[in-house]
């Protein structure tokens, strides 16, 4: 039995005021896959019970948008991006007198992404001092990110292995990264409808495979927040399927090598 209308409204809408993300009409079998785990652990006999319990139990509330708002991650996720940090970004970061790189890694699931950033300047610019803030809405997913340790389904998941032997110690079943690296990034719980974090004012800022899941108005409303968040000069990574074109002008484009990065017009 799929999940009731009326049912998915209500989860709809609490991830959307929680959150923004819009779980629009056709996502009732994703909502009801990750709910369903919740409800058998509640106790409740299907996904529309357990609904029913949420909507007079509001401490169940941040498990369920954390169960909506987990997404797929995987290690230097669409390559083109730290292609272009590494070749681009942080030499034009470089020539502005950047010795110390502040980077914001937004929505970063359990921490792939920020790794990723982090083995990227000490593999390629390794004199340059680094401080990563990463943020995600889900503490759970922080957990793990903060631990460092991955299964090895998950280091397959796009890690060359050159690259896991130079950054990770397999420690039993698990491979943990490079306490060097893990000291560079601190892991912060954050939604991107609040201020910016603590950390800036940032050089770049990854904010990747996120924008898609908002409205108009939130794209703006989050795009004006990392601009504010960027220090003169700074640079703003998005999905290969995001722009800030036809939504919020006071940003430029920049195409090097197959990839985009943005930065705020002058003036704007």
């Amino acid at each position: 039995m799929s999940i009731a209308p009326e049912a998915f409204d209500f989860v709809a809408t609490l991830v959307r005021q929680r959150s923004a993300i819009q779980l629009e009409k056709g996502k009732e079998y994703l909502v009801e896959s990750r709910l369903a785990p919740l409800a058998r652990s509640a106790g409740a006999p299907n996904v529309d019970a357990y609904v029913r319990t949420l909507r007079a139990n509001t401490g169940l509330h941040d498990a369920v948008v954390e169960a909506l708002t987990t997404n797929e991650t995987s290690w230097f996720r669409d390559i083109s991006p730290f292609n272009m940090l590494r070749q681009h970004v942080i030499p034009e970061l470089r020539n502005q007198g950047k010795r110390h790189l502040k980077v914001w890694s937004a929505a970063c699931s359990s921490g792939q992404e920020p790794y990723s950033i982090a083995m990227t300047v000490k593999d390629h610019h390794a004199d340059l001092g680094l401080s990563v803030t990463a943020t995600d809405l889900s503490e759970e997913v922080l957990s793990k990110a903060r631990l460092g340790a991955y299964s090895q389904l998950e280091v397959n998941r796009g890690l060359p292995a050159p690259v896991l032997v130079k950054h990770f110690v397999r420690k039993g079943a698990t491979f943990e990264i490079n306490p060097q690296l893990r000291d560079q990034i601190t892991f912060r719980k954050h939604n991107l409808l609040d201020q910016p974090p603590v950390g800036g004012p940032f050089d770049i800022v990854f904010i990747r495979n996120v924008l898609i899941y908002f409205d108009v108005a939130t794209k703006r409303e989050v795009l004006s927040k990392v601009r504010r968040s960027l220090a003169p000069g700074g640079y703003l990574f998005l999905g290969a399927a995001e722009t800030t074109i036809g939504i919020d002008d006071s940003w430029e484009r920049v195409h090097e090598g197959g990839a985009s990065v943005y930065r705020p017009r002058e003036g704007k």
